[in-house]
């Protein structure tokens, strides 16, 4: 198959670990930087040139588009959709996981574990805000944040109202989230590929960081799942449609809540800390469903 992969950074280890992958399946993989794309919206020849050239016809496409460049990615990834190439994650589904609000909308419609979490626009809802979500400690996080920039945890009301008003006042939108204290500072992401859970991490943060990101200097070790939680993050990556994704969640006493959904997880960390070749697995599934033209997003914006 000839496989286009959408990524800014091909030294990436998650980047090099599905190239390496897919040569070692006879694929021939292609690494093109999203933001050196642009598209030529023809409504009988659609196409799209790279580093002055019209791409050649690829048989799928995988999108690793980094959340700073979103709005491009997708314009790129749907041009892809439109000439008929399929994508490992459509467009649409990408979207979804990376609007937290719409996110989190879809995953109570479908009744996923989620924490308390209030959203207002009004400055003098700022106290009954916090209170819907249980008073402080609370979480607020921006809802362009990633990898744990933009996410605070206030200790007290007050302060909680000065981050809330801060925020406000620089014109961003934020959530307001009840603090899961029982977690412990630690997270599980479960990598699901295809309609199942193929390896999972927990993730604790540094010391006197809540927060459990790797890129913060968390460290991560294997887990076992609950059958709970692992229907949890099956039922969550459908809720978003995407096929590959990493669903993050807490362990609260009422059971799994889910805190976010990743339509480009990182595979560094959770390939090292269970063994599990993660990159392979991902190649596998897109060998045996890519069919050229089968996208759900075709002809339905």
């Amino acid at each position: 198959m000839q496989i286009a992969m959408m990524a800014q950074n091909a030294e990436l280890y998650s980047h090099r670990r599905l190239k390496e992958a897919a040569e070692a399946r006879g694929h021939e993989l292609t690494i093109i930087k999203t933001l050196g794309c642009y598209m030529n919206i023809a409504s009988r020849r659609p196409t799209i040139y790279y580093n002055g050239a019209e791409l050649p016809k690829f048989d799928a496409v995988i999108p690793r588009i980094g959340a700073s460049i979103t709005f491009y990615g997708l314009a790129v990834l749907r041009q892809f959709e439109v000439m008929g190439t399929w994508p490992l994650n459509e467009s649409v589904a990408i979207g979804r996981s990376r609007d937290k609000l719409r996110a989190m909308q879809l995953m109570a419609r479908d009744g996923i574990g989620l924490p308390v979490t209030t959203f207002a626009h009004d400055p003098r809802q700022t106290e009954e805000v916090l209170r819907v979500a249980g008073g402080a400690p609370t979480v607020i996080k921006l809802l362009e944040g990633t990898q744990g920039i933009g996410v605070v945890l206030a200790d007290t009301d007050r302060s909680a109202k000065s981050v809330i008003e801060a925020f406000r006042g620089a014109n961003v939108n934020i959530l307001v989230q009840e603090f899961i204290k029982e977690a412990g500072g630690t997270d599980i992401r479960a990598l699901v590929v295809g309609g199942r859970v193929v390896a999972a991490m927990k993730r604790t943060g540094a010391e006197g960081e809540f927060r459990s990101n790797l890129h913060r200097g968390g460290r991560a070790e294997v887990v076992k799942l609950t059958p709970e939680e692992r229907a949890t993050a099956v039922r969550a990556a459908k809720a978003m449609g995407l096929n590959v994704c990493g669903v993050d969640m807490l362990r609260a006493n009422h059971g799994p809540v889910v805190m976010e959904v990743n339509s480009s997880p990182g595979l560094e960390g959770v390939e090292k800390a269970t063994g599990i070749d993660i990159a392979g697995q991902i190649i596998d599934f897109l060998q045996k469903t890519a069919k050229p033209g089968k996208t759900a997003t075709r002809g339905k914006g």
